[in-house]
């Protein structure tokens, strides 16, 4: 079993990215049009540059632990962390036991 604490954080995580996911997908797409509009040759480079600067500084302002990519898959059962599989969301010792115990329809062992 994992840490309760380690499994705690990574809810709290989960939760801050959920209440911050649609500032930061508006930022983010206001700055893509920013950087296509900054490559046309007519457009005003100058402002395009004080806008994209506004909106990288809005990010980085957001906490760093409202971004997606801080979250760490964990099983379900244990809370581990590493060899989690995302079909099952358990850990490669859970879903070997309950293969064995046959509690995974589907799943056996392979032998040849």
């Amino acid at each position: 079993m994992a840490k309760t604490s380690s499994v705690e954080r990574e809810k709290k995580r989960a939760k801050l990215a959920l209440r911050h996911r649609a500032k930061i997908l508006a930022i983010k797409e206001k700055l893509r049009g920013l950087y296509v509009e900054a490559v046309d040759p007519n457009a005003n480079f100058d402002a395009v540059y004080e806008q994209v600067e506004q909106l990288q500084e809005k990010l980085q302002r957001i906490p760093r632990n409202a971004h997606m990519t801080r979250g760490r898959r964990r099983c379900e059962i244990t809370g581990r962390a590493r060899g989690v599989y995302r079909k099952f969301g358990m850990c490669k010792s859970k879903i070997r036991e309950f293969a064995m115990l046959g509690w995974i329809p589907g799943l056996r062992k392979a032998s040849w």
